[in-house]
């Protein structure tokens, strides 16, 4: 009875999505919309590849538009959508970009009911007072202005009701229109599943408050040594739940709004140094960075202190991932467009099947372009830009997080530059890049390029070792063949065979010269005979000069 009912919302769900894109221009999108059918799809900005210009302006608008209708979940799927150049092309990027997550809000005495059931009290019992007008009203939850019983300030995030069922519903059914892409071409080129997979691994987080709680307190830790920089609220977990988050009110002045900054006394520049560096040490040096810098998220507080807000949204970098990063920049400022092409292929971002030569020659242009430019002249939006162009016509498989990294630079760049025209996010970024390199131990000089590169591709190939050994090994077990052919087998087995011979005879001469020693320590004076002693002097002699002869034959071959 359950899953009948399930099956009905999904399918009433379904039909509605259909007929908003269908609305909106996108009926040739599907051409059998019923649930668990092998749909076949086809992506506008294929088509609009060949039209005008405008027409894929046309889309990207509607696309918006559509996601917009459609709800929280599918707004929140644009804005995730926006960090992914590498499966839009830049005109819905940039529309996606103007995804506002901003709701009528709910009655107050809905979310007071929500309250009271999530703390087990009346909240009246809880907190001084509360402000029934919200301070801010989006599309998973609202936020409330209060005072608790001692004075303090804070703000109390609460879940919007039943917004939970409503999303599982939206991401089962986007699940399974992930699925029924892969099996197409197009998934050949794009990972659909995988973006689904992640859309809805982010989103179920976003929904978990206790979750947002931790990460506000990771950061607020790594940020220990560094309150004249960045400064976290902290939250009161005696009073969070899963789908209610309280949390100290800092007040500050919008990072955005410059009259405000410039009435208070305010250094821009520090301003936007403080942001920079902020945001830069969480991407390269912790792995671990809030992931939503619009300038709602920024205060500024007394000293040019920045002060973070709202902690659903992160990024992780893992070490492999940041080593990566290192790696192309290394082989970029080098201009070194194989060793880039090499670094891809290390991270399974290329292909198999792609144009070698067209990916070195785009390379190789967009290298050339800003080589020898100083990096003042230098804007991180151009830059991003034009590696997704490169990334999209080649159909490159970069981490998503990478994507969310230059989303969030660029983001950082923009406010920036607002705060001082003459802002550079890439010098502000230069200490942590050679602090990171500091922590990998690797310091400045020639060689420790070809350390890092060298000893990053046997890491790589002890890594997969196990792995490919494994599959492999499946494989011979079930009678699977593949495709191995090594030359002049049989003179690389006896060369094994006989390298192996030298090393047991070597342990053998090591173990006899040891031991004997010892055994004449131990032995009184004629216990031992005269034979014995000879039969193991002897074989020592024999197989030292054996070895010897077999090196000095290999050293002369």
């Amino acid at each position: 009875m359950l899953n009948s009912r399930r099956s009905i919302r999904h399918l009433k769900r379904y039909s509605e999505i259909v007929s908003i894109f269908a609305r909106h221009g996108f009926g040739f999108l599907v051409n059998r919309p019923e649930p668990g059918s092998r749909t076949w799809f086809r992506l506008p900005w294929r088509a609009s590849q060949e039209d005008e210009p405008r027409q894929s302006d046309y889309l990207a608008v509607h696309f918006r538009l559509a996601l917009e209708e459609l709800g929280p979940t599918f707004i929140k799927f644009g804005q995730i959508l926006s960090t992914r150049p590498d499966v839009l092309p830049l005109p819905f990027i940039a529309e996606l970009s103007k995804l506002v997550d901003s709701v009528s809000p709910e009655p107050w005495e809905t979310m007071r009911a929500l309250l009271a059931r999530e703390l087990g009290k009346e909240p009246e019992r809880l907190f001084a007072s509360i402000d029934p007008k919200p301070m801010a009203s989006a599309s998973l939850s609202q936020v409330h202005g209060a005072v608790l019983p001692d004075g303090q300030e804070v703000v109390i995030k609460i879940q919007r009701p039943n917004i939970t069922t409503v999303i599982e519903t939206d991401l089962e059914i986007l699940s399974s229109l992930a699925a029924s892409a892969q099996t197409t071409a197009l998934g050949k080129d794009y990972d659909f599943t995988g973006i689904a997979d992640d859309f809805g691994f982010t989103l179920r987080n976003e929904l978990d408050y206790q979750r947002e709680g931790r990460n506000a307190d990771r950061l607020r830790e790594s940020f220990a040594n560094e309150k004249d920089i960045l400064y976290i609220p902290k939250v009161y977990w005696q009073l969070s739940t899963r789908q209610v988050l309280v949390m100290e009110r800092i007040q500050g002045i919008k990072i955005n709004d410059i009259p405000a900054l410039d009435a208070a006394g305010y250094n821009r520049h520090k301003v936007a140094l403080n942001s920079a560096s902020a945001t830069v040490k969480q991407v390269l040096e912790d792995g671990f960075f809030h992931a939503d810098p619009h300038s709602g998220n920024y205060l500024i507080l007394p000293g040019e202190v920045l002060g973070l807000v709202d902690f659903g949204k992160v990024g992780y970098l893992r070490d492999k991932d940041r080593m990566d990063l290192i790696r192309l920049y290394i082989v970029a400022i080098e201009v070194d467009v194989d060793g880039m092409i090499d670094q891809f292929m290390r991270m399974d971002a290329v292909r198999e099947d792609v144009d070698r030569n067209r990916l070195a020659y785009d390379l190789s242009r967009f290298l050339n372009k800003y080589h020898g430019v100083p990096i003042k002249y230098v804007r991180a939006r151009e830059l991003i830009d034009e590696i997704t162009s490169i990334a999209f016509r080649h159909h490159l498989r970069l981490p998503s997080t990478w994507w969310l990294v230059g989303q969030t630079i660029v983001m950082l760049e923009g406010i920036g530059l607002q705060l001082d025209p003459d802002f550079d996010v890439f010098k502000a970024a230069e200490p942590h890049i050679q602090n990171l390199m500091k922590t990998l131990f690797l310091p400045h000089g020639g060689w420790a390029r070809t350390v890092l590169m060298d000893g990053a591709n046997w890491g790589e190939l002890l890594h997969r070792l196990p792995r490919v050994g494994n599959r492999m090994l499946e494989r011979l077990e079930r009678n699977e063949p593949f495709g191995m052919e090594i030359r002049d087998i049989d003179r690389i087995l006896g060369r094994i065979d006989q390298l192996v011979t030298r090393l047991a005879l070597s342990l053998l001469v090591a173990a006899f010269v040891i031991g004997l020693p010892m055994l004449l320590q131990l032995a009184t004076p004629g216990s031992l005979p005269g034979w014995l002693i000879l039969g193991s002097v002897i074989p020592i002699i024999g197989a030292g000069v054996w070895l010897a002869i077999s090196l000095l034959n290999t050293a002369r071959k």
